[in-house]
């Protein structure tokens, strides 16, 4: 059966994939990096771990210990080069799908929320956020059991702005028995 689309054969593909791994700002699992791939028709699954296999053998994709892929220096510096080559149509497509997975891994990066025992066995979270010029918030909070430490942890995670922005704002708000 004929394959339909702008990508064909097996240069294509890895070209596909090492242009969407560069565009990633974190190592990426395999059903995510073949979503990302899935753009155009001519890219089937067989074919498509077939080539991811082939850049991890000639050392243009490294695969993590947790099955993550992530582009090596050596596929960064060919993709860089001959990126080009993937059709415009493509490309275009490739980057819409790519933005907000892109998006989504900046944001995990900038925000840690992690509970933890103290050696008293107090139970606390230590929240932070950062923004490209470093951390914007550093905080420890006691919680009353691990239970609540976690729905924290949780809340922070999914609301870390809007929490940020309301810590601010009580903070430089004037009360009504300071005017």
């Amino acid at each position: 059966m004929d394959k339909f689309g702008f990508i064909h054969g097996e240069l294509d593909i890895k070209l596909l994939i090492l242009f969407v791994l560069r565009r990633l700002p974190n190592p990426v699992e395999i059903r995510e990096l073949s979503e990302l791939c899935s753009v155009d028709s001519g890219v089937g699954w067989f074919d498509y771990t077939d080539c991811l296999t082939g850049l991890v053998n000639t050392g243009h994709v490294e695969e993590l210990s947790d099955s993550r892929y992530v582009i090596t220096e050596k596929g960064k510096k060919d993709v860089d080069l001959t990126g080009s080559a993937v059709p415009y149509s493509v490309r275009i497509k490739a980057e819409k799908l790519i933005r907000p997975v892109a998006e989504r891994m900046r944001r995990e990066d900038s925000i840690d929320a992690d509970p933890f025992v103290e050696p008293d066995g107090s139970i606390k979270v230590k929240l932070k956020m950062s923004d490209s010029n470093g951390e914007v918030l550093n905080l420890s909070i006691l919680s009353s059991d691990m239970n609540s430490a976690n729905l924290m942890c949780k809340n922070f995670k999914n609301y870390a702005e809007s929490i940020f922005m309301s810590i601010v704002n009580i903070l430089i708000e004037k009360r009504e028995t300071e005017q």
